[in-house]
């Protein structure tokens, strides 16, 4: 997919594979009825690394890189991520805020010309039951990321047993190879 068409997307869904040793995701784009239209990108991360690192292609062939992410730090609570394009270069990064993740999760993301991003889990509710009760760690959640008090874009965990999630976005300067990143890293990196 060229990345003016990835750019032109306002929403998409993110797909967790179930495979054994290995978490993979599919980035799907959406059908005019809402459903879910073609791969825009596939995602897999090892599991067990030491230092994280996830590599998104272009499809599942896993022959083209589109980006990728990964940890500044080996084994760190509140790790930055940066986030490079497939030839390295960097697009942006995105941290967990330890301190604030103790009953709500929280992300901050960064991207050059746009104001820094913050994500939060919406429900305090829904997040201090997740936490406390693991038997109920797979109910829904909804994050809502913002810039100045103006919505940047949302990650909605959907009803099921696999993870799925549905990805609006209202900013339109916001890359959306960061977006994928962040969506990607929520189901990948929430547990930790």
């Amino acid at each position: 997919m060229q990345l003016d068409s990835l750019q032109a997307q306002h929403q998409f869904h993110v797909r967790q594979r179930l495979r054994l040793m290995v978490n993979q995701y599919e980035v799907h784009s959406v059908a005019p009825d809402g459903t879910e239209g073609g791969l825009l990108a596939f995602a897999r991360q090892k599991r067990f690394a030491f230092k994280e690192q996830v590599t998104i292609y272009t499809d599942d062939s896993q022959q083209q890189p589109l980006l990728g992410f990964k940890a500044r730090q080996m084994l760190d609570l509140a790790a930055t991520y940066d986030v490079t394009d497939h030839a390295g270069r960097p697009i942006g990064l995105f941290r967990k805020d330890f301190a604030q993740s103790l009953l709500r999760s929280t992300w901050h993301l960064e991207q050059a010309g746009l104001p820094p991003i913050t994500g939060q889990e919406r429900s305090m509710a829904v997040a201090v039951v997740r936490r406390f009760v693991d038997s109920l760690s797979w109910l829904p959640y909804h994050f809502d990321f913002v810039a100045g008090g103006q919505p940047v874009f949302s990650v909605i965990k959907k009803w099921g047993l696999r993870d799925r999630y549905v990805v609006q976005i209202q900013h339109p300067q916001i890359d959306r190879r960061l977006v994928i990143a962040m969506a990607v890293a929520l189901d990948a990196l929430q547990s930790r």
